[in-house]
């Protein structure tokens, strides 16, 4: 089985995927989740491109991480 982290390694650069990673900044211990197109990686983070902006995850936070399929076309008005 591959885990998160040897998946992530392995996804080219534009695989849309979905990241749950862990929140150190927040008492509670909570986890939060990235979805967006991958956009590097290097031996400890990886860069995810979301409508947020870049957002850069430690391999050492992430929880799970799977590719996920294109966004839907928008809808016609």
């Amino acid at each position: 089985m591959v885990t998160p982290v040897e998946f992530l390694k392995g996804a080219g650069d534009g695989t849309r995927v979905v990241i749950r990673y862990a929140l150190h900044d927040d008492p509670a211990g909570s986890a939060t989740d990235a979805l967006g197109y991958l956009s590097g990686t290097d031996a400890t983070h990886c860069v995810v491109a979301t409508v947020r902006g870049l957002t850069t995850i430690a391999f050492a936070d992430v929880i799970a991480a799977k590719e996920v399929p294109p966004p839907p076309a928008p809808r016609p008005r």
